[in-house]
């Protein structure tokens, strides 16, 4: 280390290295199946990706709900669906937040500790309710290890907004036009090529 930079700021230079990327994209353009693939890639490189993923629950061919899934431990619960009764409620799903903390929020803080790259799909408006959430991430987001993220696109709420002004992060878009090639872009920032 040269004498004339201190340990906190060669840490925070270390830290800073460290890839953080934010996937937005409209409604259905695709952002958890990117970051599926994105996820296939990194683990076909023996990477431990941990972390949480939304999976959409269907009936007849039209959306009705989401599970929260942990990524290592593949234990899933349904968090939002037309059927739940809940206090909170965003568009037409009723949000059960017991079941975003029981499983999200638990595979976050256990990917922070164990995972070689943190995976969180998505911060959304669902999931910014829950207070043990929103503190999950910003913990994630200041840890040293690498981040990909799925971003509501329009959201403003104050996590989403105070994630998009991070210097530390890069924010891509998911259009029909670059979905193909995204993943690669992707994964060659995870190891840390310049593009």
């Amino acid at each position: 280390m040269p004498d004339n930079v201190t340990e906190p700021e060669a840490e925070e230079a270390i830290a800073s290295e460290v890839p953080k990327i934010g996937i937005t994209g409209l409604p259905n353009s695709g952002k958890t199946q990117l970051l599926l693939k994105i996820i296939e890639m990194l683990e076909a490189e023996d990477k431990v990706v941990g972390g949480m993923i939304t999976e959409a629950i269907f009936f007849r061919n039209r959306k009705v709900g989401f599970y929260v899934v942990d990524w290592l431990t593949k234990k899933r619960r349904k968090f939002a669906h037309e059927n739940i009764e809940s206090t909170i409620h965003v568009e037409e799903y009723g949000v059960d937040m017991r079941a975003l903390d029981a499983v999200g929020v638990k595979a976050i803080k256990n990917a922070i500790k164990t995972a070689d790259v943190i995976v969180i799909d998505e911060v959304g408006k669902m999931e910014v309710e829950s207070p043990g959430f929103v503190e999950a991430v910003n913990e994630a987001m200041d840890c040293d290890k690498p981040l990909i993220l799925t971003l509501h696109k329009k959201s403003r709420n104050p996590l989403l907004q105070d994630i998009r002004r991070r210097d530390d992060l890069r924010i891509l878009e998911v259009t029909p036009v670059n979905r193909n090639l995204l993943p690669f872009k992707i994964l060659n920032l995870m190891r840390g090529e310049v593009l």
